[in-house]
């Protein structure tokens, strides 16, 4: 019995001296649990995950723990993100050899602060059965979606705290110009558009998918896809004509996002933190993202499934670089001239 308890005792104390590598993401974040089992096997550590609310949230945490790291490694802060990231100081440079593999322009920073592992397409889509059923025409730009026939059918996210949202911000101030992109929300929200939270509010909660009453969503370009990989009886062998929703691709409306990852500074875990970049970039885990996240994987090759044939790529306009050279400015005085704004 002594020697039954001595073995528990030494076991437990193993226990509580294995390193603990914590990494912090946005809500989104998903990939199997068998590649983290995988991972903390074979580097004799426990993975940790903090769900940090939205992109932006996520990334006001991290500025404000600065001083006092949460976490040692951060996924999911994207090309919007990065320069108000890089400004506060948050991160340790880092390049993963496996970024050799990402394609140049989607290599989100040459410091190595994040390390591309996906990208997407920010875009609004819309609900087919609705608009069949309703018997109104699709708005055809974003004056059409100003008016109040459409902006009361719109829900998108707020910059201020939603990755996507501040995507969306920046397509319309490359698009209008800074004046022109104030007058456009302002006139979107007073013809009834809603601003929520975050994306999973927006696209679980409000848009008519899901049960809520607005037909717009902001969301990404690959969200068609996802409907019909979730719908019941799904094959992919016996794939349907066209997605249950669809992406409305109006000019000035759509962003290219870069999403990565990146050791966080002050991390008494560094060594750990780069390899679980490293592991974010292997090619398990690139072929595991697309179909649990709805992005496409950074590193040039990786498969995908057949449904990502729903998944469109939208010809997206090029962003000014004064556009996104000071995000929160914008986001600063889109609080002002827009929220605040009677």
């Amino acid at each position: 019995m002594r020697r039954t308890l001595l073995t528990a005792l030494l076991l437990g104390g193993a226990a509580q001296a294995q390193t603990t590598l914590t990494v912090i993401t946005h809500d989104s974040f998903d990939v199997d649990k068998k590649l983290v089992a995988a991972f903390e096997t074979a580097n004799g550590a426990k993975v940790r995950f903090i769900k940090g609310g939205d992109a932006g949230e996520l990334l006001n945490r991290l500025i404000l723990t600065r001083r006092a790291p949460i976490a040692d490694v951060v996924y999911g802060l994207d090309n919007s993100l990065l320069p108000r990231a890089r400004q506060a100081g948050i991160l340790e440079a880092y390049t993963s050899p496996a970024l050799a593999k990402v394609p140049a322009a989607y290599r989100l920073d040459d410091a190595g602060l994040l390390n591309t592992v996906d990208y997407g397409f920010v875009a609004l889509n819309y609900d087919r059965a609705w608009f069949e059923k309703a018997g109104l025409a699709l708005p055809k730009n974003l004056d059409d979606l100003k008016t109040l026939a459409y902006a009361k059918l719109t829900v998108v996210q707020s910059p201020a705290t939603s990755s996507p949202g501040l995507a969306f911000l920046l397509a319309t101030v490359n698009h209008y110009g800074e004046a022109g992109a104030w007058q456009w929300w302002r006139a979107a929200r007073a013809g009834g558009m809603k601003v929520t939270r975050g994306w999973s509010d927006a696209y679980y909660k409000d848009f008519t998918r899901n049960g809520g009453k607005y037909p717009i969503v902001l969301s990404y370009a690959s969200s068609p896809a996802a409907e019909v990989f979730y719908a019941d009886g799904f094959n992919p062998a016996k794939l349907p004509a066209q997605a249950p929703t669809g992406n409305l691709f109006l000019p000035g409306s759509t962003f290219t996002q870069l999403e990565g990852v990146g050791v966080l500074k002050g991390s008494k875990q560094a060594a750990l933190a780069r390899k679980f970049v490293d592991f974010m970039l292997s090619s398990p885990v690139q072929a595991d993202l697309p179909t649990r996240m709805w992005i496409y994987p950074a590193v040039q090759g990786t498969p995908l499934n057949p449904v990502f044939k729903f998944a469109q790529a939208p010809k997206a306009e090029a962003i000014k670089p004064a556009v996104t050279a000071n995000p929160q400015r914008l986001v600063d005085a889109w609080v002002t001239q827009v929220l605040r704004a009677r």
